[in-house]
């Protein structure tokens, strides 16, 4: 049963209310004024909230920000009720983050067809959205529609980035996440000697850019085309405002970004621990499954070295050995794993 907390100063209105909710099979907490109405909310997070404007002690501005300040009930579907139509409540009351406002008098189809609404909103969410373009498109789209987030994919324009050119710099603040349509984006640190490390390589339908955002922290690398690029751009409140105000479609989310975090854990701590051997073979693999079994590897030998950790001499020195293995194929410009499965086993 879902329980929905009303908050409504008119006791008559809200003894009605009340009883029209609990005949439509619903458990209803009710509240005189808005102070009572979030003590009732932490005590008992509620399914949904349906919350008058003008009352006394705290009107209904007042506790709609403190639903979205706090971490247990911000995401709570949240409707307004008022008898005020003018046009400047209805776009404060939006602005707050409300996903609904009715207005006083309503009938008990309006009411209900508002509720319903509001409780379905995620259902027609995917359990798990694809890290392509169309999974990107296809995630932005209903996060937009059932989330109320209407600027969310406002700017989804495809920007075009030249080779070699700089997307951020160590240091930048975040201003938003991005998405690679097509060509790679590689992320770098430097070192104080001058030395570069490639801390990730991303490609078409991934994302890159997010931890800066999520820990509020400058970038602590930069990032640079590898080759002709498009990113989509996702700005940084609207990608705050998709995980924080509604924690159902920030998950999903998240479950796209998650599989880069573990991937960068390791490869750190192979570089820690690994062979050079080893850490050149895990690199070829990883970069044969982003090309596909017929692709082959289109970077530079530095770029490699980089992301290896080593330098470019040892690189050049441990392809040949797999050259001379025939467990892959060099040209001047790409490598072609030819040998994958016994790669793998190579790597000891």
């Amino acid at each position: 049963m879902k329980t929905i907390l009303l908050i409504e100063d008119d006791v008559v209105i809200r003894e009605n209310t009340a009883e029209l909710l609990e005949m439509a099979g619903f458990a209803v907490l009710t509240a005189e004024n808005g102070q009572l109405g979030v003590a009732l909310a932490l005590a008992t997070k509620p399914d949904l909230v349906i919350c008058d404007i003008m009352m006394p002690v705290l009107d209904g501005y007042g506790v709609l920000q403190i639903f979205n300040q706090n971490a247990q009930l911000a995401g709570v579907p949240f409707i307004f009720l008022s008898a005020k139509t003018e046009r400047i409540d209805l776009r404060r009351g939006m602005a707050l983050g409300a996903d609904d406002y009715l207005t006083k008098p309503f009938d008990k189809a309006e009411l209900l067809s508002a509720i319903a609404g509001r409780l379905n909103r995620f259902q027609h969410l995917k359990p798990e959205y694809d890290a392509t373009t169309q999974g990107l498109g296809e995630f932005l789209d209903d996060a937009r529609a059932v989330g109320n987030l209407h600027s969310l994919s406002a700017d989804r324009k495809v920007h075009a980035i030249r080779k070699k050119q700089d997307v951020y710099l160590e240091g930048d603040e975040p201003t938003r996440v991005y998405f690679v349509q097509a060509g790679r984006v590689k992320t770098v640190k430097t070192t104080d000697g001058g030395k570069e490390l490639i801390t990730g390589l991303y490609g078409p339908g991934e994302f890159f850019g997010y931890l800066p955002v999520l820990d509020h922290t400058p970038h602590t690398d930069s990032a640079v085309a590898v080759e002709e690029s498009e990113l989509v751009y996702i700005p940084q409140d609207d990608f705050t405002q998709l995980l924080l105000r509604n924690p159902e479609v920030g998950q999903q989310f998240i479950r796209l970004l998650a599989g880069r975090v573990s991937e960068r854990e390791s490869q750190l701590l192979a570089m820690a621990y690994s062979s050079i051997r080893r850490r050149v073979a895990d690199t070829l693999l990883r970069l044969h499954e982003q090309a596909g079994p017929e692709g082959s590897i289109q970077l530079s030998r530095d770029d490699m070295a980089a992301m290896v950790g080593t330098a470019p001499e040892s690189l050049i020195r441990t392809l040949s050995e797999f050259k001379a293995d025939g467990l892959i194929e060099l040209a001047p410009k790409n490598i072609r794993v030819l040998e994958p499965e016994k790669l793998r086993r190579a790597r000891w």
